[in-house]
């Protein structure tokens, strides 16, 4: 287990802590040409295809699409990545049937809209063998110089360039710990070694939404895909996720288990909790198990608040806040990313302003930020 280390002291003059990643203020505002002047002209084009109809695990598949390429700009990637994010599971893929774009007759018409290049690493990532190209980042330490081959299901060969991989993988990070909450887990247990499960016998488990509890499998599995990304050659041009230490620390899936168990338990209400010393001791020790979740921070920090305890509660909602940050998703997928972000901002100014609500009713009119 690995402790957080605390920020910077934020600014007085900076209460709600506005000095995080450029981008942050756009997204959230969802003024996409700030995010990127030509990023509008490729929602418009997404959005023509229903893709704000379409289900997906934690929503929309449009919110999904959004939500994996916030993820990417908030990593600095290179706009082909960013677009390959926004549009990496049109053509459909091994695991869904979300067809936006028909590859035998369409792929002229993308290659216009994204560019050449952004659209074979479009096409490539939606016939590659998507569960033999995860187990395989998982076996790897790092990527080789002379690329990954995969075997496809018909039994011929892909090869992977180390370029290509290495954006694969970055992309298949995001878009796991995206849409990965405790219903993926069940109806896709033990990914990527999953095996068929009949729904007749299991049609608890298939029940969606389920409890929306945090995933107790995919930040483990993320961390080990994210490893083999750790020291990406300079040349390639591609940041290295700012997660897991730098894709440095590996998770266990134990430590997973236990971070959840302990969150859960406080957030629920489900452990007898008399005292918040009590909450305190469970929500620092899932921290002490998973360094790279933010929402137990912003649990602490609003304990802190209740308690009068202002500067634990501007430290812990800053950590917090840097954690969403840098994710670009909520890991307690009960909230939205955005909401959890505006939350730990609420949290922060409370902290450095020395102000919180006296009663219950008083917190109904938080919101604002300066």
């Amino acid at each position: 287990m690995t402790a957080q280390t605390a920020p910077a002291p934020v600014p007085a003059s900076d209460p709600a802590g506005t000095d995080l990643h450029p981008l942050l203020p756009a997204l959230l505002a969802d003024d996409w040409e700030k995010v990127d002047a030509e990023l509008p002209a490729l929602l418009d084009l997404l959005f023509s295809r229903s893709a704000g109809e379409a289900w997906h695990k934690a929503g929309t598949f449009k919110n999904h699409l959004l939500d994996v390429y916030r993820t990417l700009a908030l990593w600095d990637q290179p706009r082909d990545v960013r677009v390959l994010g926004l549009f990496h599971s049109v053509y459909s893929n091994e695991f869904v049937a979300l067809k936006l774009f028909d590859a035998s007759a369409k792929r002229a018409e993308l290659a216009a809209a994204v560019g050449e290049e952004a659209e074979r690493l479009i096409h490539t990532f939606c016939v590659m063998p998507r569960t033999r190209f995860v187990q395989k980042l998982t076996e790897i330490d790092a990527i080789p110089a002379g690329g990954l081959d995969l075997e496809k299901s018909d039994g011929s060969m892909l090869h992977l360039s180390q370029k290509d991989a290495a954006i694969f993988a970055i992309v298949s990070i995001a878009d796991l710990t995206e849409q990965w909450h405790s219903w993926v887990d069940d109806v896709f247990q033990g990914f990527p070694w999953q095996t068929r499960q009949p729904v007749k016998e299991n049609w608890a488990a298939s029940l969606w939404p389920g409890q929306l509890m945090p995933s107790n499998e995919a930040w483990s599995l993320a961390s080990r895909m994210a490893r083999p990304l750790r020291d990406l050659p300079a040349e390639l041009g591609l940041p290295v996720p700012p997660v897991f230490d730098r894709c440095r620390r590996i998770l266990t899936q134990a430590d997973e288990m236990a971070a959840v168990a302990l969150y859960w338990q406080v957030v629920t209400r489900a452990h007898a909790i008399s005292t918040p010393v009590a909450a305190v001791s469970l929500l620092k020790t899932a921290i002490a198990h998973n360094p790279d979740i933010a929402e137990p921070h912003l649990v602490l920090a609003q304990i802190a608040l209740t308690q009068g305890d202002y500067d634990t509660a501007a430290t812990h909602a800053r950590i917090g806040l840097d954690i969403l940050s840098a994710w670009g998703t909520a890991w307690d997928k009960r909230i939205a990313w955005s909401g959890w972000v505006a939350w730990a901002r609420v949290l922060l100014q409370a902290g450095r302003t020395r102000s919180w609500p006296e009663t219950l009713g008083g917190m109904i009119a938080l919101g604002m930020v300066s």
